[in-house]
Parts: C-alpha cells; sequence; structure tokens
C-alpha cells in the first residue's frame, strides 16, 4: 500500500473514532515504574456521588493506568505502575485509602508479565 494511501486511512479511522488516540509505548522498567500492582476496589456505598467522586480521584493520579468497573466482590480493579513497594504503601495508604470513597482495597503484586499488548483481537 502506497504511503499516502496508507496516511488517508488512518485519518479516516481517526475522523470514524476508530482509532482514538495515537501512543508511544515506553517500557515501563526503564522508566522507573518496575512494580505492578492489582487492586480491587470496595467503595463505600454505590451511591452518585462517591461513584463519581471515586472516577475523578482516579482520573487525576498518573499511577493508575488502567481502570475497570467489575462485577463480583469488588467494585473496580486498578492496574498501578510505581517504583517500588514502598511507593505504592505510599500511594495506597494516602491516597486511596484516605480518600471518601473506598472502604477496601485488596492488593496483588505482579511477580512476571507474561503477555502485554494494546493490540485487538481483529
Amino acid at each position: 500500500m502506497a504511503q499516502s494511501t496508507l496516511w488517508r486511512k488512518i485519518q479516516e479511522l481517526e475522523a470514524a473514532g476508530v482509532i482514538t488516540q495515537r501512543v508511544a509505548l515506553l517500557d515501563a522498567g526503564k522508566v522507573g515504574c518496575k512494580l505492578t500492582v492489582l487492586a480491587s476496589i470496595t467503595l463505600v456505598d454505590h451511591n452518585e456521588a462517591t461513584v463519581q467522586g471515586f472516577q475523578r480521584l482516579i482520573e487525576t493520579q498518573a499511577e493508575v493506568t488502567e481502570c475497570f468497573s467489575t462485577s463480583g466482590q469488588a467494585d473496580y480493579s486498578l492496574k498501578i505502575r510505581v517504583v517500588d513497594v514502598e511507593a505504592y504503601e505510599a500511594f495506597m495508604t494516602h491516597t486511596l485509602l484516605r480518600s471518601n470513597y473506598v472502604r477496601e482495597v485488596q492488593s496483588s503484586f505482579v511477580l512476571k508479565e507474561l503477555k502485554h499488548t494494546t493490540a485487538l483481537p481483529l
């Protein structure tokens, strides 16, 4: 495919909202984010003010790279990238647990990443 044709196709996909953004993928370890934590969050309640407050809180936290509203015991699942365990403990204690929205945090530390991709199964 010619470069101009490919560029037009990319622009069409962006205009249609299929491509939502373009990013550079960084090696987390090389930029100092060596620890990945998967945190299950339970909110204090499910009223609209709590849900919106929690969402606003999470949007402002650079450490949280992914956030999902989930079914099951936890209300949300977070993927958190930090330098080390001490940095996570500070984030959990000072940000998550001190907020008015979070009742409980269950944390799992990633020991080894077996697969990481941003590609969708098209």
